[in-house]
This record gives C-alpha cells, structure tokens and sequence, in this order.
C-alpha cells in the first residue's frame, strides 16, 4: 500500500518522521520502554501516580451508580459548564456564558486539535513557543498549516522580543501559548503576553492559550491571555481537569471563547469523539467548586516534590533551572561529562536507575544547539518514589566523569 496521506504529515509535525520516511515511537513511549525493562523509576512521562480529591472521585463513582452512563450533552453537561464558568469568574474575573462560550472535550489534547482543525486552512501559518509539546507540531501539520517556532533559551526561557515579532506575518492564522510551559515549567510574564496580544491585533490573528498547568504555579502566579486588554474577542482558552486533580485518564477538558469560535469549534468536535466522560463531567464540577485551600494545597505539595527531585538533581551534579510551575524540571547533563540528552536519557536507566527525556525532543533538529544536553523529569510522583530517583541519581556524582 502507497505510504502517503495527512498521517504522515502528522508525524512529520511531531518530529517522529525518520529519514526513510517511517514514523518513530514518541520518545515519551521510548523511555517510559526502556524504564519498565530495565526496571527504572519512570521520570519521564508526565501522569501522577496517585489520586486527587476524594471529593472529585466520589463524584464519578456515584454519577455511574446514578446511571450518568449515556451520552452526555454535545457542548457538555450544563452543570459542568456553569462549573467552568464560575471558575473563570472566581479565579480571574473573566465573564463567560456557559451556554455559548464553554465547550467540554475530550482532554486539553482534542480541544486544542478541534481549534487547530476548525479554524487554520492550508498554507495558514500558526505560531508556537520552541520548545514545544509534540501534538502541537502534529495538529498544525494536519490542517496543512505551516508552523512557525519562536525560541525559549535558556537559562530564563524567555522569547527575544524581536524574533517574537518577526515571527507574525500576514499569513499569520494563530498563536499558540503554552504557560505555564511544557517543558521549561516558565510561567511567562504579563508584558510578553501583552505582546503576543498586541501583534495578534494587528494581523487580525486568534490567539489559543493551552493552560493546563494553571493551577499548579509555586512563587508566579498564572495570568491567563484573555484577561488582557484586547485579547478575550479573539482568545480560545483551552484547559482541563487532568492535571490539576491528577486525572489524567479522565480525559475530561474543556475551552472558553466567544459564541462564533466556539460554534466554529464546536462543529468538528463533534466529527471527533462527538461526547465523552459521561460520569466525569459532574465529578469535574464538584473540583472545580473546591474551597480555595485545595487548590492551593495541591499546588504546594507539588512545590515540595519539586524541591525534593530538584535537589536530588543537584546532589548528583546536574545543572538544575528550577521552574515557576508545573509538572517538570529541567537539569543540565554537561556537568556530569554529557552534552548530548538523548544519548545520556538512554544511558541512564543503566547508570542510575532512573528514566528522564531529552528536551531535544521538543525541538526542532536545526534548534537544538541551545537545549541538547538538557533533560526533562517529572516530579509528579509519590514522594517515596521521588526520594528512591533522588538516592539513585546520588550515585551519579560518585561516578568519573563520562
């Protein structure tokens, strides 16, 4: 059979596609392979090892002996949806209708894919930070659009403000704000975003925001884009329940904007997983109507696991740029001898125990000069299983130098 068609662009996007021209494992699947045969901590991909609020899983099981079984509501159960829109009004004063404005999907993932998907045409150019979330090159490829990159370097991950503006042209459809950020853990600031509004303004460019780690800030507090002057006419706010409650298999997210984007949106969601999550949607409402300490409390305890890899990185020797959120960490190899990632991330379930993913992976091969001996891990685990990676990492710094 003739190996041709949108699947390939798509993993073309999501820098998958070899030389031959055949599609490779996503590196999270190759690590997270080469922990389980080696035994590893698995430090790699990002999904919590334990449950969130009762509260919320109480809800899910009581709605299925309940009978919320069947096919919820196209947009979303409206409970769910007032729940959403409370929320924006609760934590950033934002006024959304939950009737017109708020769509449920499938995760953050397909809310991001049905916005791609609905509103870029091909030869549409949308903008992303670098480095960036693998689906994110895939989604853009798929709707045949071009994707233009602007660098995060290190050590702030911040863009230079004129490579940011260079980067919008008149072929500019959208840009797409990942903060808190995957990989960096940067929460950007409020003048950046302000840019970003002000050179979407001027291209008459939709601005789509993943924040799914909003909730999970340590000393920077998360200003979401649509609060700034000129952006909620024009902004897709895309979320979801997963991180925040540690439901990742849930698959429950959710976006906000205004009536005609959303009935845009709306559109080729529904050709995607049409509904999902029946007796999820009422148990994400019962979280996302918590007191203030538990989302507060959630935050901090992710803080203190950070803290407690981040200094086992430190002892072992790594370089450690601490983030302002989030689910990872970002450690420098160069001074354990490694400047390439990917070769140290396949070296270190034998070294030490412990399974990490080269930042390489999301970028681009031309761009990786300024990231290639950075790694990736998560600390989004249970202590116990932190304080066993930081004892194993330990061993590193015993070790002569590669």
């Amino acid at each position: 059979m003739r190996q041709a068609g949108p699947w390939l662009r798509a993993a073309d996007g999501a820098m998958l596609l070899g030389p031959d021209g055949v599609p490779a494992p996503t590196v999270f699947a190759e690590m997270s392979a080469l922990a389980a045969s080696t035994g590893a901590v698995n430090l790699g991909q990002g999904f919590p090892d334990e449950d969130g609020p009762a509260e919320v899983l109480e809800a899910a099981v009581q709605a299925i002996r309940d009978g919320v079984n069947q096919y919820p509501p196209g947009r979303g159960t409206p409970d769910l949806r007032a729940a959403i829109a409370e929320h924006q009004q609760r934590w950033y004063g934002l006024e959304v209708d939950p009737d017109r404005e708020v769509l449920v999907t499938a995760g953050a993932t397909e809310g991001l894919a049905a916005t791609i998907l609905a509103l870029v045409e091909p030869g549409d150019e949308v903008i992303t930070f670098e480095p960036f979330y693998d689906a994110y090159g895939a989604l853009i490829r798929l709707a045949g659009g071009v994707h233009v990159t602007v660098p995060l370097t290190a050590p702030d991950f911040l863009p230079d403000e004129r490579t940011l503006r260079a980067a919008f042209t008149d072929r500019t459809r959208a840009v797409l704000v990942n903060t808190p950020h995957n990989p960096t853990g940067r929460v950007l600031p409020t003048e950046v975003l302000q840019t970003i509004v002000d050179l979407a303004t001027e291209r008459d460019a939709v601005i789509i925001t993943d924040e799914v780690y909003e909730h999970l800030t340590f000393d920077v507090p998360h200003t979401p884009i649509a609060t700034l002057p000129g952006a909620a006419e024009r902004t897709v706010s895309v979320s979801s329940a997963g991180k925040t409650f540690n439901t990742t298999g849930w698959k429950v997210g959710w976006l906000t904007a205004p009536p005609a984007l959303v009935d845009a949106i709306t559109t080729v969601k529904q050709y995607l997983t049409f509904v999902n999550g029946a007796p999820f949607q009422p148990a994400v409402a019962v979280g996302l109507r918590l007191p203030d300490a538990v989302f507060t409390g959630i935050a901090a305890d992710l803080r203190a696991k950070h803290e407690l890899l981040a200094d086992g990185l430190t002892a072992a020797g790594f370089d450690v740029m601490r983030p302002d959120g989030g689910y990872f960490v970002l450690a420098d190899a160069a001074p354990l001898g490694y400047d390439d990632a990917r070769a140290f991330c396949l070296e270190l379930p034998a070294l030490a125990g412990v399974a990490g993913v080269p930042v390489s992976a999301f970028v681009r091969p031309d761009r990786v000069a300024g990231y290639r001996s950075l790694v990736r891990f998560a600390f989004c685990k249970r202590r116990s299983v932190l304080e066993d990676a930081a004892a194993r990492l330990a061993t590193l710094g015993a070790r002569p130098r590669a």
